[in-house]
């Protein structure tokens, strides 16, 4: 297993922020609403203010299922809160008219998969039949452990998660990217950042269910208030 591809619980931006991370945004700490605030400022703010941010919107999963061929998922640029909004016009439409939400053409983990897979089979290895539904075995693989975490990252967004906060490092076709994942009663989402100074010259991208958009909106706006921006 190449455990340069990703690893878990790694000290990210936020902890150059907060003594203890993991434990500023549960329910029980005093200062939540402000935590949530400087992260917010931190992770979404600056990138916008900076147009280094993208929004990517997932969906497809459902009643259990994690078939990579059935996530689907749409991009647009943030800058502004009104691009978000935007976005939450669009699925909100398609909700309400029945219409089939926003996607591109292609599948979020299939393509890569497939890359995995073929070019561990030109290696010489050996693939199970079942492989692409065994996540868990992706990481046997060059290139896999890096998708199992992003796998594992949509499934919880998806599905949700217990801990408030998980903070991991990724290697993407971008580089290497902090992933700061957040399950918060005002709403579940992600942040993939360029790591260290990068992420002042890079676009970060926000990840969340089209279920989130709204809750996200409103939990953005609020923090906009505070900081009188964008």
């Amino acid at each position: 297993m190449r455990y340069n591809e990703a690893k878990e619980h790694t000290p990210g931006r936020l902890h150059r922020l907060f003594a203890d991370p993991y434990h500023a945004f549960d329910n029980e700490s005093h200062e939540r609403q402000l935590h949530i605030r400087v992260m917010l400022h931190q992770l979404a703010v600056i990138p916008m203010q900076r147009g280094l941010l993208r929004l990517r919107v997932i969906h497809g999963w459902q009643n259990g299922s994690y078939a990579p061929s059935e996530l689907l998922y749409v991009e647009y640029p943030l800058n502004t809160l009104a691009d978000l909004q935007h976005a939450s016009t669009l699925f909100n439409s398609a909700a309400k008219h029945a219409n089939t939400f926003p996607s591109t053409d292609n599948a979020l983990l299939s393509a890569p998969l497939d890359e995995v897979l073929a070019n561990a089979q030109a290696a010489g290895q050996s693939l199970e039949q079942d492989i692409r539904l065994r996540p868990s075995h992706w990481p046997e693989f060059k290139g896999g452990l890096a998708l199992y975490t992003l796998f594992k990252m949509y499934h919880r967004l998806i599905y949700s998660e217990d801990d408030a906060y998980r903070s991991s490092q990724c290697h993407i076709p971008a580089g290497i990217h902090e992933i700061h994942e957040f399950h918060l009663e005002e709403g579940e989402f992600a942040f993939l950042t360029p790591a260290d100074r990068r992420f002042t010259q890079e676009t970060s991208i926000l990840v969340m269910h089209e279920s989130q958009l709204e809750p996200f909106e409103q939990l953005l706006t609020d923090a906009l208030s505070l900081f009188n921006s964008v």
